[in-house]
């Protein structure tokens, strides 16, 4: 049974991998094409817009997170019913986003002046009701099937949402529509109704009535769900909090409305997504990864959950270190390739060695809310984003775009600490800092350098994109086959393990 379970998870991630590979490609070249087309202030709207909306999806009921979560706490536990759960998440997440949808729609003036610095965003804000609404109920049905374990649809869904977005950008930009906020309004709505369209047809095509009457009622759902919204929304809050001051502090250093648009385009879209492609993997795996653990949870197996805790973190840190590495090496021109300039390359560069913060913060958010630490997550995130909006306030003013940087810095360093101490102390799991931390750096900085070696002697340089991926692939397999032959067996002298009560 334990090796079933392993296979799919192997499988699954493998999978979903592959999908989010996709994704993130396109989305850059999407990104880059935007950019090119329509200029950088027209991807700093397209950013603050996304923030926009997410903060909206996200007020509505954190579906996604809500309907997975519960579900698979529901399939763990005896007599349990996902439908029900199912109905009930899409009973709540409807009227909460017709409520939020009509507040939009009167205040969208407001938010126009206040949220997106004043730009002439009204019109498009009154079209976001539909993706609102179509965004909210297609999570719900997203999270069903990752909790049924059918990753899959939910990637399928996902994959024909952003191909349908994409291609309703370069229509429109390409036929000449100078309306730059429509395009990317009307490119959600039609994303969003497209994935909902799957993911019905997929459950009534498929759909099992399922003989348990099930455990939960409408309001324990909403009991259970309203720690897990406000986790949610507490995060997605300050993160909107922090991209809408972002614009407004440039312009206090001095920038334009169009030009604060324009490096906030650059920062979100060019410089975070650089950042952050590398994690596909752990971006698909952490869906996985929360199911799995809220089931281990649901049926006391305490003992998987640590076995899944120091795994997850041990490979984590191998990959983040790896690909931190990857991106302070060709951080410059992989910027100025994207199209955002020497700017662009300097900030990766300088925010690279923050990365294995950001990405392990991917893992450890699913355990926690594996774990159903919710207070815990909330506390931690109003925390991190007090750091980090405070850093933009003050520095951002006075140095402009680097004070962007710094604030990142800081906060990713400071809520991730926080994030690995608590899980450390709740599953009681061992930490190995010398085999995964000194040793994943020392073998990424020697075999940098052998690869460096064997290039240099069959003649390929890096500096061009052929030569960059060349290199990429050979100092990773040299980088794997270390780990490989020397195997992963804890050494029990560097064994540090923290006790729940410490």
């Amino acid at each position: 049974m334990k090796f079933k379970i392993r296979s799919r998870i192997v499988r699954d991630t493998i999978f979903l991998t592959f999908i989010q590979l996709i994704l993130d490609s396109s989305a850059l070249l999407l990104n880059t094409f935007i950019t090119r087309k329509l200029g950088t202030t027209a991807i700093g709207i397209l950013s603050l817009m996304g923030s926009f909306l997410s903060l909206a999806v996200i007020s509505c009921g954190n579906a996604y997170l809500c309907t997975n979560r519960l579900i698979s706490e529901e399939l763990g536990s005896e007599n349990g019913n996902p439908d029900r759960v199912l109905f009930h998440a899409l009973r709540m997440c409807g009227f909460l986003s017709i409520t939020v949808s009509f507040i939009i729609f009167t205040s969208a003036d407001f938010i126009s002046e206040k949220f997106f610095s004043g730009a002439d965003m009204a019109r498009a804000v009154r079209l976001m009701p539909p993706a609102l609404i179509s965004g909210a109920i297609s999570a719900c049905f997203k999270g069903y099937f990752n909790a049924c374990r059918k990753s899959s649809t939910g990637a399928f869904g996902d994959v024909l949402e952003f191909a349908v977005k994409a291609c309703v950008i370069v229509v429109l930009t390409l036929s000449g529509w100078g309306d730059v906020c429509s395009i990317m309004i009307i490119s959600i709505i039609a994303g969003n109704f497209s994935s909902l369209c799957y993911f019905l047809s997929v459950y009534l095509v498929g759909h099992k009535k399922s003989s348990h009457s099930g455990n939960m009622t409408f309001w324990n759902y909403v009991k259970y769900a309203i720690p897990i919204m406000g986790g949610g929304i507490l995060t997605s809050v300050l993160s909107s909090t922090n991209d809408a001051l972002i614009p407004m502090c440039l312009k206090q250093y001095g920038d334009s409305v169009n030009e604060a648009l324009s490096l906030f385009g650059i920062f979100e879209a060019i410089v975070i997504p650089t950042l952050f492609f590398p994690s596909v993997v752990l971006c698909s795996v952490s869906g996985i990864v929360v199911s799995e653990i809220a089931r281990a949870k649901a049926s006391g197996n305490r003992e998987r959950i640590e076995s899944l805790t120091s795994r997850l973190i041990s490979l984590t840190l191998i990959y983040a270190i790896f690909s931190a590495s990857v991106l302070m090496k060709f951080g410059k021109p992989v910027g100025v390739l994207l199209g955002g300039g020497e700017l662009a390359g300097k900030i990766i560069t300088f925010i690279a060695p923050v990365v294995p913060f950001i990405y392990m913060e991917i893992i450890l958010e699913a355990i926690i809310k594996g774990l159903g630490l919710q207070g815990f997550s909330s506390l931690n995130y109003l925390a991190e984003y007090v750091v980090r909006i405070t850093i933009v306030l003050i520095l951002v003013p006075k140095t402009g775009f680097w004070g962007i940087a710094l604030s990142y810095y800081a906060s990713n360093i400071f809520g991730n600490c926080m994030r690995f101490v608590k899980i450390l102390k709740q599953t009681v799991t061992p930490f190995r800092p010398v085999k995964d931390i000194i040793f994943p750096v020392l073998y990424s900085f020697l075999t940098m350098n052998a690869s460096e070696l064997l290039l240099k002697i069959s003649g390929i340089k890096s500096p061009n994109v052929l030569g960059m991926i060349i290199f990429t692939l050979v100092w990773l397999v040299l980088y794997g086959s270390v780990f490989l032959i020397i195997g992963r067996e804890p050494d029990k002298k560097l064994t540090i393990k923290v006790s729940a009560n410490t």
